[in-house]
């Protein structure tokens, strides 16, 4: 019997409980346990000003280390790239949807009679279309990501941004009780257990975080029967995609209070890779995008960060270190 460690907001039960049934299907019987991290204890201080890494894993890692449970599901966006010592990734289920989007709030209202919160509202496929409108607007956007911050002050600097914590759950009654104009969410998120608004908006614009929409799997390192019950259940296609995303950000020496983003798509033999670093305050935007053959390229997200930062990135980041 594993003992699958989990968080216990729904989405995280939900991945869990995929795993669980992934195992399952293998002739391997699961279990779920269900702990509490850090990062769902506090949802009143913004994720970027608490400090540190990995506050909605470690209290899964101190499980694990101490036997606890036999593996730990996370969403891998949420997961430090630097693993505690005794601890490894043992599977990448197959990725959902690396999307942000953009919910709407059904009950804003516009400060200006003279905008039309229809206008804003259409259900289009991006924002593009409505460019114009938001450009000319003083809205207010919430988020907790100083990534979807940063980017989102880069197209509209005239914008707001408030805070917003809590699960999926909690940040759609916060949005919807305020007079904020939409929220940010991760896609994957809200479409895994059903709740994404229909008059929300992809934002295909919007690079994501390393590894969005992927699950992770970690386990011990010398628990050799459950690493490898769940290879059997590893995405490999996933799996090296998200590892060039994560190679990107650990070159760059970033974190979640850093707004760096990447993705990298798998095409026939080639890797598609797309990096990019913003300024906290949106003002500045250095971009990489490369192709690299699947035979032949060694960690292609370090190769990417290196190309990055002779673009420009290096200075952005030099002074966002300095101001923190």
């Amino acid at each position: 019997m594993i003992r699958i460690g989990t968080r216990d907001s729904q989405l995280a039960v939900w991945q869990a409980t995929q795993v669980k049934d992934l195992l399952e299907k293998l002739g391997t019987p699961a279990t779920l346990e269900l702990i509490r991290s850090e990062g769902d204890l506090d949802l009143v201080t913004p994720l970027y000003a608490m400090g540190v890494q990995g506050v909605f894993t470690r209290a899964l890692d101190s499980a694990l280390l101490n036997n606890k449970i036999d593996v730990a599901v996370h969403s891998m966006k949420d997961v430090p790239v630097q693993l505690p010592e005794g601890i490894v990734e043992a599977a990448v289920l197959e990725r959902a949807s690396y999307n942000d989007i953009l919910v709407l709030n059904p009950n804003w209202k516009a400060p200006d009679q003279s905008v039309d919160p229809e206008a804003l509202r259409s259900p289009i496929s991006d924002l593009n279309a409505q460019f114009s409108i938001l450009n000319s607007q003083t809205l207010t956007i919430a988020t907790s990501s100083v990534r979807r911050k940063a980017q989102w002050l880069n197209r509209f600097p005239q914008h707001i941004i408030e805070n917003i914590r809590g699960n999926v759950n909690t940040r759609l009654r916060k949005l919807s009780e305020s007079n904020w104009f939409g929220a940010i969410f991760a896609a994957a998120g809200l479409e895994r257990i059903g709740l994404r608004p229909a008059n929300s908006i992809t934002l295909d614009w919007m690079l994501p975080a390393p590894a969005q929409g992927a699950i992770m799997i970690t386990a011990r390192g010398n628990d050799r029967a459950v690493l490898q019950a769940c290879a059997r259940i590893n995405h490999a296609g996933t799996a090296y995609c998200v590892k060039a995303e994560r190679e990107f950000l650990s070159a760059l020496m970033g974190g979640c209070s850093t707004p760096i983003s990447s993705l990298a798509v798998l095409q026939e033999d080639h890797l598609y890779f797309k990096g990019s670093v913003v300024a906290l305050d949106g003002s500045e935007k250095t971009e990489v995008a490369a192709i690299y053959p699947l035979n032949g390229t060694e960690a292609p997200g370090r190769l990417a960060a290196e190309a990055l930062l002779e673009k420009g990135g290096k200075a952005i980041i030099a002074k966002m270190n300095h101001e923190q």
